[in-house]
């Protein structure tokens, strides 16, 4: 019986039969060909991986800086320092001895070890400078942090603050500032790697009321009117005395940039010294090593010489 009732087609045009060649040999080759593309396709892309994953690592060397530990070390310490402005610091943990001659020292540190320094404030609202010193050849980006309590970065008002691309042996000072009425309280501040969370340096700083409680406290930008002495840190010798006006912290017009920190920390009560007569002002003394002293000014005669202020506000006028 034929199947034309089922269809008019023939079944030869309806089902046409498939090539031989094409079955046995046309598949296996374009199959072949695929392979071929793929395996160069995954070749290409592999090497692609591979070069932005080298851009990449390069651009977070670029940033974070490096992390190689021999590199970010001598002699068993890390290369940075941190330290308060104050002449009021001593070796941190007691294993070391303060030099007899701080500008005769030898050696890449400025000091033998860390170190724990007193702050005197006068009241909520104080502030204080701590400066940072890249004792290293090359770039630092580093996480400084205060643990303990009731002091914050001035820049941000946070108990943190980054110091991104810190060239090296260069420095960084920076305002902190008190929020909290403290009688006495010991806080940290740890300055650390930021790609190397073992590399860290600390600063212990004892926090303490004055005797008296003022109501102006000198700050980043505030201006102020000192009388000031200097002297060699070293020998005692008497360098300069004076008077100066300025505004404190950064952009002053001292030649040095450690005079300019000095400045942050003094206080004055509300007459601001402005009353003929009167003076309300405190006194404080700063030690300033050379990096923030003349240590950049090739030639000078106090280049390499640690110097020691004693500033007296005696005003302190309304900022414009």
């Amino acid at each position: 019986m034929t199947r034309s009732w089922i269809s008019d087609t023939p079944d030869e045009v309806e089902h046409p039969p498939i090539p031989l060649g094409l079955n046995k040999m046309a598949v296996p080759r374009a199959s072949i060909v695929l392979s071929v593309f793929t395996g160069i396709g995954l070749l290409l892309s592999s090497v692609w991986v591979g070069i932005s994953a080298i851009g990449f690592l390069d651009e977070i060397d670029t940033v974070f800086g490096t992390t190689d530990t021999e590199i970010l070390n001598e002699d068993g310490r890390w290369l940075w320092e941190v330290g308060l402005l104050f002449d009021t610091c001593s070796p941190r943990e007691d294993n070391w001895e303060w030099p007899q001659s701080l500008s005769e020292q030898e050696g890449v540190f400025l000091l033998p070890g860390e170190v724990r320094c007193d702050w005197q404030h006068q009241g909520t609202g104080d502030s204080a400078s701590v400066a940072v010193y890249n004792r290293a050849n090359q770039t630092l980006n580093l996480v400084l942090e205060i643990s303990g309590g009731g002091v914050v970065f001035a820049s941000n008002n946070e108990p943190y603050v980054i110091i991104n691309d810190l060239a090296g042996n260069d420095s960084s000072v920076m305002e902190v500032n008190l929020i909290e009425d403290i009688s006495e309280r010991k806080v940290s501040i740890t300055a650390t790697h930021i790609s190397n969370l073992e590399a860290q340096v600390r600063l212990d700083v004892n926090i303490f009321q004055g005797s008296e409680t003022k109501d102006v406290h000198i700050q980043d930008g505030e201006p102020f009117a000192v009388q000031y002495t200097l002297w060699d840190a070293d020998s005692g010798e008497e360098l300069d005395s004076g008077d100066w006006s300025d505004s404190a912290g950064e952009g002053c017009n001292w030649s040095i940039e450690g005079f300019c920190w000095s400045a942050i920390g003094l206080d004055i009560d509300n007459d601001r010294g402005l009353i003929p007569g009167i003076n309300t002002g405190t006194t404080h003394t700063t030690l300033l090593p050379p990096d923030i002293a003349y240590g950049s000014s090739d030639g000078h005669q106090l280049q390499e010489k640690w110097l020691r202020f004693e500033l007296a506000l005696r005003s302190a006028p309304i900022s414009e």
